[in-house]
């Protein structure tokens, strides 16, 4: 079998990996309630045990190797590239990160730190005049930081599939949900009907492509009745 050390144990890339991009994350999301901190947590948690099998340990390559190298005797399984195990299923042949999943991968990740680099900047200056945020991506769904962590997870995802992280996907996006279902309950004690009406014209999760793509959008910002 080829020897995977010089692909694997980088344990000091997992941790300077994992490092950088929670704090790049901490710097958009900027956590202050235990609210913040438990769903920045989860996602932190996420990004390590991405990292952790992407340089440290292949786990899911070595569980599934008989079977993969079965259906595709042509790949070196143990080497790095390896690891982008959709570009491999599929066949494709040159640098995976050349790849039509690596590249729709890396669109996502950049388009969900952006999401929730600027649902941060719009909430943190509602929040400073006592306001409902509506405007930019709150005018879009009502939990645009939540959608944010959703769309780099699955990017990395495509990039990089391993079991844990592929176990972890779906309990966390279900408690993003539950931390939205909440947290909606705290701003209708605020706002009250204001933020009823809002959440009548703006869905939670998935834009309307309506407004999606520039039909309009909610302006401006609603103080509490």
């Amino acid at each position: 079998m080829t020897d995977i050390t010089a692909a694997y144990g980088l344990w000091g890339l997992v941790l300077i990996n994992s490092v950088i991009f929670i704090m790049f994350a901490f710097t958009f999301f900027k956590p202050d309630t235990p609210r913040d901190w438990r769903s920045f947590s989860a996602f932190s948690a996420f990004l390590v045990a991405l990292f952790a099998e992407m340089y440290g340990f292949p786990l899911t390559i070595y569980f599934l190797s008989g079977w993969l190298q079965t259906r595709f005797p042509d790949v070196d399984w143990f080497s790095h590239d390896a690891g982008h195990l959709l570009e491999m299923m599929f066949g494709w042949k040159t640098n995976p990160h050349a790849g039509p999943f690596h590249i729709v991968s890396n669109v996502l990740i950049i388009a969900g730190f952006f999401v929730i680099s600027a649902s941060w900047r719009v909430l943190h200056e509602a929040q400073g005049k006592g306001a409902l945020a509506t405007t930019g991506p709150y005018s879009l769904v009502r939990h645009p930081q939540y959608v944010g962590f959703i769309l780099v997870m699955f990017g990395f995802l495509l990039q990089w599939p391993t079991l844990l992280t592929l176990a972890m996907f779906p309990v966390l996006v279900w408690m993003y949900v539950r931390l939205a279902q909440t947290e909606e309950q705290d701003v209708i004690a605020t706002f009250g009907d204001a933020y009823r009406q809002y959440a009548k014209t703006v869905p939670a999760f998935f834009p309307r492509l309506r407004k999606l793509f520039g039909g309009g959008s909610t302006a401006g910002t609603i103080n509490p009745a």
